[in-house]
């Protein structure tokens, strides 16, 4: 029986990409969305249609009871979960002085609080010799005006991601995060000018933006049988950028 991983955030950018690739590393997939229908079921048609298998379950990854379902419909449907990758996230940007406490809660929401409610359904479901992997973020070393509900929130991720590490000792199961740089996906590139995404490309010495298939690439790892021996890490998966 194929073992099965939860990709939350599946329906567009890196968690469409690491769906996929899951998918050809041989896990049946459950694609999680919280709003597309249309985007979440052309994405399990493409894995369909490269042969692999998965399915689509909405659930907003900040509402304790959706969170749930997720998890008790991925077990009714594939029996086990073995991996989770909690991609979801929102990069609202706003200055500290402006106190837009609206954004702020909307990012803790989706961001860190989502995660929490991720890896404690994690905790309970994942079978041993799963991987748990959270996503953080490479701008946390820049500090970055207006960035800073995000950084925060992100922040927050990295030190969930080392609590629940030491939690699950004697399981023989890993967490980790992954920690991309700028990546050309709808999230960082909608509210940036061509000149300063042109500016940022140049910030890593590799002098681009990463790729979803980066990402994707870095999550394989991590859940394959190579990355096995990697706990409680950040994986900066940036080409330089920090």
């Amino acid at each position: 029986m194929a073992k099965t991983a939860i990709v939350t955030g599946a329906s567009r950018g890196i968690g469409r990409a690491v769906a996929n690739r899951l998918a050809r590393d041989g896990f049946s997939v459950v694609v999680n969305y919280a709003s597309s229908n249309n985007d979440a079921d052309s994405a399990v048609a493409e894995i369909q249609a490269s042969g692999g298998q998965a399915i689509a379950i909405k659930a907003d990854v900040g509402n304790p009871a959706d969170v749930e379902y997720l998890f008790q419909e991925t077990v009714k449907r594939f029996g086990s979960v073995d991996i989770v990758v909690n991609n979801s996230g929102i990069m609202p940007l706003s200055p500290i002085e402006k106190g837009d406490v609206d954004a702020f809660d909307r990012v803790i929401k989706t961001n860190l609080r989502g995660t929490f409610l991720v890896l404690a359904q994690a905790a309970r479901h994942v079978v041993a010799g799963g991987r748990i992997i959270a996503f953080s973020s490479s701008v946390l070393a820049k500090s970055f005006p207006t960035y800073g509900p995000y950084i925060a929130s992100k922040a927050g991720v990295e030190g969930l991601v080392h609590v629940l590490a030491n939690e699950l000792r004697g399981r023989n199961i890993t967490v980790n995060a992954v920690a991309p740089g700028p990546v050309a996906t709808e999230l960082f590139l909608g509210d940036k000018s061509e000149d300063q995404i042109a500016q940022i490309s140049k910030i890593a010495p590799l002098e681009r933006l990463g790729r979803p298939d980066d990402i994707a690439a870095v999550v394989s790892f991590l859940a394959g049988p190579d990355g096995g021996w990697i706990n409680s890490q950040v994986l900066r998966a940036n080409g330089g950028f920090a």
